[in-house]
Order: C-alpha cells, then structure tokens, then sequence
C-alpha cells in the first residue's frame, strides 16, 4: 500500500512539473498583436429587445406634470407635495417587461412592438406616438435595459451571472468581471453560447490572437454564456481527486463484498 502511495504522489508530481514547463504563450493574450497595430473597428454591435427583458421608459417635458402620466407609478405622486424625488425612485424600480408577442403596454398609447428595436429605435417610436397622438408636444424620452446580464462558467476565478455594465460589453469585460481565466483555463478554446429565436449557436474563440476583435461575438448580448475550457492536467486532477474521495473506495469495496458474497453462495448451492 505505501509502494503504491509513493506511486501516486510521483505520478502527480509528475503532472505538476510538466504543466509547469508549459510554454509562457499558453497564458498570454493577443500575441500577435504589435506595438501600434491599426485594427479597423467594426460597428459596435446593438442590444435589442427580446422577450422577458425589462425595459425603463422616462417621459420627460418643458411642462414635468404633463409627463407625469406616461411615466410608472405616476397615481402615486401628488404635485406640491414634496415628493418627486419619490417619484423618480419607485419609476425606476418598475419597468415595462416584453411580453411573449413581444409587445409591452405603454400608458394611454396602448400595446407596443418593441421586440428587435434598440434603445434608440424605441425612444424614437414611443416619441413618435405621443405627438402623433397629441398626447405631448415636446416629450423627451429615455429607455434603458435594466435587466441585461450575461453568465460566465468553466475555468475563471469567480464564476456567476453578471450584470451588463453597458451595451457594448466584450469578450474581455466579461473575464474581468469574472476575475479572468485561471491556469487552468486555455486561452484558445474560450466559447460564447447565444440562443436567439430558439436556436442556440456556440463561438470558439482564441484570446491568444488579435483575430478575437474579428469574431461577431466579440460583443456580448443579453444571456450569452461565456465558458472557459478547462486544461487536460485540471481534468487529470479531477479524476485524481475523484478516486481519493473515502466514499468511491467504500462504493467499490462494498460491491466486491457483495459479489464475493454472491459467488460463494452460487458455489455452496451447486455442491
């Protein structure tokens, strides 16, 4: 037993050394990249409404009480009372939700498509309606997503679900916020999982070279998944791990009782 101890511990150290003499470019990003390398941007790409998204909608006007009732929660503000700071709060903590038509019901304008519409095309079509309607004459309106998030999983240090800083949120924001890949993690096998319309799509990408700002999802979309490939060596340890856990050795000693058992009752019952 104590031969086959030194064993394990020599085939891990083994592992260990190894892994440790893995070249530098298997942890560095953008190798190819060179001082002053002009990469052409391309358009940043926009978040669009999907369904179950949130959205905040403000009315705003030269006359504030004229805008009162397009906006949340205005039954509950009283002009001269005091209490627009209020107001304001308990509108920012609602929001209308995209429904499964893709609609969302917008005070006095009734049901409105806003599904595949960007922040600005909204802004731009709830604006439209008030005026067309004659409901405001000067409305000022602001839209935002507020429940945007992504989930990053596999090999970084915290993996989770986190909000969208913004609509223009990278590859690279995310391991960020993620605390970025650990040694473990291989830079050129990371994948981003987006489902849109029902169809689910999953992106390789390499961070080890510049072509990542190529990919078209270098931005990321509300509810994209980033995971980060584990190594072999972090699958080795897993195995490892898993056969010194008490329990499996107790499974597989219980179960070899159970057939000697089983065997030597087969064998009386013949003699």
């Amino acid at each position: 037993m104590k031969t086959k101890s030194l064993l394990r511990l020599a085939v891990v150290a083994l592992a260990g050394l190894l892994a440790s003499c893995n070249n530098y470019k298997d942890f560095t990003y953008l190798q190819d990249a060179t001082d002053f390398d002009q990469m052409q941007v391309s358009q940043l790409a926009q978040i669009k409404a999907r369904k179950g998204d949130v959205l905040n909608i403000y009315v705003s006007s030269r006359n504030p009480e004229s805008a009162i009732p397009f906006n949340l929660a205005a039954a509950g503000y009283r002009p001269g009372t005091g209490q627009s700071d209020q107001f304001t709060q308990a509108s920012r903590a609602l929001g209308y939700q995209v429904n499964e038509s893709g609609n969302i019901e917008f005070p006095q304008v009734g049901s409105i498509h806003v599904e595949g519409m960007s922040r600005t095309e909204i802004q731009e079509y709830v604006k439209n309606q008030l005026m067309t309607k004659g409901l405001l004459k000067d409305p000022i309106i602001t839209v935002e997503f507020s429940n945007l998030k992504i989930t990053v999983v596999g090999e970084v240090s915290r993996p989770g679900n986190y909000n969208m800083s913004n609509e223009h949120t990278t590859i690279f924001d995310a391991l960020g916020m993620a605390g970025d890949l650990t040694a473990y993690g291989l830079r050129d096998r990371v994948a981003v999982i987006r489902e849109v319309d029902g169809k689910r799509t999953v992106v390789w990408h390499d961070l080890r070279s510049k072509n990542i700002f190529d990919s078209p999802r270098y931005y990321l979309q509300q509810n994209d998944i980033v995971y980060v490939q584990p190594n072999k060596y972090k699958a080795s340890q897993s195995t490892q791990s898993r056969w010194n856990q008490p329990s499996v050795w107790i499974s597989l000693i219980s179960t070899a009782v159970s057939v000697a058992t089983l065997i030597r009752l087969l064998t009386q019952s013949k003699s």
